[in-house]
This record gives C-alpha cells, sequence and structure tokens, in this order.
C-alpha cells in the first residue's frame, strides 16, 4: 500500500481557506458559480456546486462545461495539494450520463506527483435528496505546477 503525498498545507483547514481565499475568490468562474471546497488534502479533493438554471442546458441537465470544471477543479486542487500553485496542463473527460440534480460533487485523487506534472483522476456525481448519487463523469488530468508561491 503506498504512502499518500504530503501535503503542502499545514493542516485540511488551511488548505480549505486557502483554497476559498484564492482557487474561488481570486477566479471569477468558480466565484460565479459558488464552487465550495470540501477537502483538499494529501492529493486528495472534494468540491460541491448547488446547480441553478443558468448552468443547465436545453434539457435541463447541468451544461457539460459546468461538470468540466468540477472535473477540471478537482484535478487541480488534489495536485495543488501536494504541488503549489498549478495551472491544468490538459485533461480529457467522459460523460458516463446525463447531469441532472440539485447539486454536483466532484472529487479528485493524485495518481502521480512528480516535479514538472502531477496526474490526476477526478469523478463527477450528480445529487439529490433522497436519491441515489449518479456518477455523470470521469476524467483525468495532467496538472503543472507554476513554482509560483501565493
Amino acid at each position: 500500500m503506498s504512502t499518500p503525498p504530503a501535503s503542502r498545507f499545514d493542516s485540511p483547514e488551511a488548505a480549505i481557506a486557502y483554497m476559498k481565499k484564492v482557487a474561488v475568490a481570486r477566479s471569477g468562474f468558480s466565484s460565479w458559480l459558488a464552487v465550495e471546497p470540501l477537502k483538499v488534502w494529501q492529493g486528495e479533493s472534494e468540491l460541491t456546486l448547488e446547480l441553478r438554471r443558468e448552468m443547465t442546458q436545453h434539457h435541463g441537465y447541468a451544461h457539460g462545461a459546468i461538470v468540466g470544471l468540477m472535473a477540471d477543479n478537482a484535478c487541480a486542487w488534489a495536485g495543488a495539494s501536494v504541488a503549489g500553485d498549478v495551472v491544468t496542463g490538459g485533461y480529457t473527460i467522459d460523460f458516463l450520463r446525463p447531469a441532472k440534480g440539485e447539486r454536483l460533487r466532484a472529487r479528485g485523487t493524485v495518481i502521480k506527483a512528480g516535479k514538472r506534472q502531477v496526474v490526476v483522476r477526478a469523478d463527477v456525481w450528480a445529487e439529490s435528496e433522497g436519491a441515489a448519487p449518479v456518477h455523470v463523469a470521469a476524467a483525468q488530468a495532467t496538472i503543472v505546477p507554476t513554482g509560483i508561491i501565493v
């Protein structure tokens, strides 16, 4: 069994405070969407997003761009937990089912962390009260550390 990557933050609480201050508040898109980081620690991330009508497409499902943002953020934030400030170098996403629900939840897990890149996997679920979560997307990303200390 492998050891989880070390975190660049002092505590899980410090990681969440940083992500709220930097990754959400300084990002117009994530801020407008009201993305909520729940976990950013030791190579793992979890975030949620309450769906609003303006985030849906013509069938009433969450727009693919919104699902993609959740996967991208889950990958980047998991990567940031071990590598510091990062940007996404690229990602692939597979949409598995329509994303219909009250909220989206995404989880990211670092697969391999290196000095020049971090490979991360993310999964996205649609959730509604009283219903089982529906796995709606799976993604893999290459996350690139910027070398910037924020």
